[in-house]
Order: C-alpha cells, then sequence, then structure tokens
C-alpha cells in the first residue's frame, strides 16, 4: 500500500479561515499595560482611554444636548472572574460586590462598565445604594484617592452580550482604584468598554 501523508489539520483549518475572519481577532484578547498599546492606538481614542478624569463628565461634555443615563444592567454579589481576581489580589473564590451599567446618551450605550470590590471591603461605602447614579459621582469625590496603572484590551466584555448589548468594542481600559490604605482600604477595580455606537456617533477612527 502506498504511504500516505494526511494533511496538517492546523493548516487545513488556517487555510480555510479568510482575511476578514483574521481581522476581527482582538488585537489585545488581554489585558496590556496602556504604553503597549499606544502604537495601535489613534490619538483621538487616546485622549479619551488614557484619561484619568471622570468619565461621566466627559461623555455628558461629548453628547452636547443628548439625554445622559446611566442603566444598571446587574448589582449583587458574586466570584470577581480569574483576572478581575488577580487585579485586586484577592483569591479568586473570595465574594466580591459586582455592578454592571451601561452609560447611555439618548439611550444608546456609548460605554459598558464593570466594578468589581472585596466584599470584606465595602463596610460603611454604600457603594450598593448608588442605584442608577454614576459611580464616578461618588468615586471622584473620595479624599486621598489614588489611581492604579492603566490596562487596554480590545476584547469584547461578555456581561454585555448576557444584557442584550450587542455592539463591537472599540477598546477596552481598567485600573483598580484605592480608597484609605492601600491594604486596609477600599480596592475597587473599574472596567470601562467603549462601543462602536461611541465613535461612530463622535466620528471617532475604528480603533
Amino acid at each position: 500500500m502506498p504511504h500516505v501523508t494526511l494533511a496538517n489539520p492546523l493548516i487545513a483549518l488556517e487555510n480555510s479561515v479568510t482575511a476578514a475572519a483574521f481581522r476581527q481577532i482582538p488585537l489585545f484578547s488581554r489585558w496590556r499595560p496602556i504604553n503597549a498599546a499606544r502604537p495601535a492606538m489613534s490619538a483621538p481614542w487616546w485622549q479619551w482611554v488614557a484619561s484619568t478624569d471622570s468619565l461621566t463628565a466627559r461623555l455628558m461634555a461629548a453628547g452636547g444636548e443628548k439625554q445622559f443615563r446611566v442603566r444598571l444592567l446587574r448589582q449583587g454579589v458574586g466570584w470577581p472572574r480569574p483576572d478581575e481576581a488577580q487585579a485586586l489580589g484577592i483569591g479568586a473564590k473570595r465574594y466580591a460586590w459586582l455592578r454592571e451599567v451601561a452609560l447611555c446618551l439618548d439611550e444608546t450605550p456609548w460605554v459598558v462598565a464593570r466594578s468589581v470590590a472585596p466584599l470584606t471591603q465595602l463596610k460603611g461605602q454604600r457603594l450598593e445604594s448608588l442605584g442608577e447614579r454614576s459611580l464616578g459621582s461618588w468615586l471622584f469625590r473620595q479624599p486621598g484617592l489614588v489611581r492604579g496603572p492603566l490596562e487596554v484590551t480590545t476584547q469584547f466584555p461578555p456581561f454585555a452580550s448576557v444584557s442584550g448589548i450587542q455592539e463591537d468594542c472599540a477598546w477596552g481600559r481598567r485600573s483598580v482604584f484605592y480608597h484609605g490604605c492601600k491594604h486596609g482600604g477600599l480596592s475597587l477595580l473599574v472596567q470601562e468598554y467603549f462601543l462602536a455606537a461611541m465613535a461612530d456617533d463622535l466620528g471617532l477612527p475604528s480603533r
């Protein structure tokens, strides 16, 4: 019997993937330091993603006459994702306060956000009473607030599709805010994802 060499299944699979499909693969599927993304990020997006002031205030200013609203998607107690636990320096099976919102202009989500804080650090903070007020309205009034380094991704946030938001993600960013002693106060991970609808409405590049 003549020897038959089977085609490498990985090569066959690779050949079946179109160029368009390759373009859909996220540039940064994992969180990276923001400076690592600088060469791939346009100047208009850099002004948004690298900013360290209140995102709520920026969105309201950019929206002009559009009505700003915080839409509460989910809030409660649960386990953080492994990458979130690592960013906070806690165990993956430690309970945390989770909050997911959409920041909307004229009811169109421009940004979706997910915040995570260790449950044991929430005493007296009253964050669960925020409702549909922005987290920034509380956060940036805290004295002695320290913000950790920014990280970015182009991965679509998995929690958004669960809430019926199907927009593509242009960029995502995250950082940990420290209120009080870094090892004895509140550590709050804030993740914000800028959606394609925002880029369309403001005439921003895709990246």
